[in-house]
């Protein structure tokens, strides 16, 4: 189980599965330490942020009152983390990201701010259920292109009843892609992205990062592969970050009532960039040192299935020419 380290100070929600009851807790648990955690129903922390100012003292006070408690300890194998407010019906929850954010792909200049606003490209990457944990494998089609790992922040909102979206909060993640498939073809870029991408469990409360550092370690066969550092804050993008998200929620599609939006905001230049190819099995560490949080998940090359498609129907015989008496 990742966690964040006991020195990192930002207010930090996560919600679990104990015994197979929800949860949420408050903190930062250290391996092997005990946890208090608080029953809540499904929905309910994301209710918490629409009914509140989504500060840790607010959502403390609405999660926690009444509520029945449990200690635990961190690391306990009945506890189950989740992505941050992932709701029980995760077709519920989409996730989706910006391209082409990173100051490296602009020269490293930002957007002019009294120009007008060209939006970035936008992606579709799944719903919530394709949103992996630390710790669980990233299936990807079994013979891609040329994989990339992307460590990016990833923004969590949560819409109201009228479809107003409620900013939550931040966690980080993993949006691994065949970045050889777009090369071949922009047009790929929906194929490119059909990769399973991973998310931490923990929800750090206040405004996007402005600054996030840290280091990719790519380990095969026992060994470091390849590793290197990234900066994917908001101040290492071209766009800023609310421009971005203020355009995404135009769309109707996305303001849906009770849809739960992890955006992902854009990555650094990666392993792929300095010319390292990711492999079957390895495993992506990403330590992001500026919050403390450190995570690993393994690829997998996934065959297809045989495919169950019938052949298609032969073409309609011609119709008989009409005639008149």
């Amino acid at each position: 189980m990742s966690h964040p380290h006991a020195h990192s100070h930002l207010p930090v929600l996560f919600e679990a599965l104990y015994d197979g009851e929800r949860y949420v807790g408050f903190g930062h648990p250290e391996e092997g330490g005990e946890q208090t955690l608080y029953r809540v129903e499904d929905g309910r922390v994301a209710a918490a942020f629409i009914a509140t100012d989504g500060s840790e003292e607010a959502l403390r006070a609405a999660l926690t009152e009444r509520a029945a408690s449990i200690t635990v300890t961190a690391g306990d194998p009945g506890l189950r983390l989740l992505p941050p407010l992932l709701p029980q019906a995760t077709g519920n929850a989409l996730l989706s990201g910006f391209m082409g954010t990173h100051k490296k792909k602009w020269g490293g200049e930002t957007a002019p701010e009294d120009g007008e606003f060209t939006p970035p490209k936008w992606f579709f990457k799944g719903f919530g259920e394709w949103a992996k944990l630390p710790g669980e494998d990233l299936n990807v089609p079994a013979r891609p292109v040329a994989l990339i790992e992307e460590p990016e922040v990833a923004l969590v909102y949560v819409n109201d009843a009228d479809g107003t979206p409620h900013y939550a909060g931040y966690t980080f993640g993993n949006d691994l892609c065949d970045i050889g498939l777009h090369r071949q073809d922009p047009g790929y870029n929906p194929y490119c992205k059909l990769c399973d991408t991973a998310l931490t469990p923990w929800l750090f409360l206040g405004p996007p990062p402005r600054t996030v550092t840290g280091r990719v370690t790519i380990v095969r066969d026992g060994a470091t592969a390849w590793e290197g550092p990234f900066d994917c804050g908001d101040d290492a993008l071209y766009y800023r970050v609310q421009d971005m998200a203020d355009h995404l929620f135009t769309f109707p599609a996305v303001r849906r009532p009770g849809l739960v939006n992890y955006v992902l905001l854009g990555a650094d230049e990666a392993s792929f960039h300095d010319g390292f190819r990711i492999a079957d099995g390895d495993r992506i560490a990403i330590d992001v040192k500026s919050h403390g949080v450190a995570f690993e998940n393994r690829v997998r090359y996934v065959s297809p299935t045989p495919s169950t498609t019938p052949p298609a129907a032969p073409a309609p015989a011609a119709a008989a020419p009409v005639t008149t008496a």
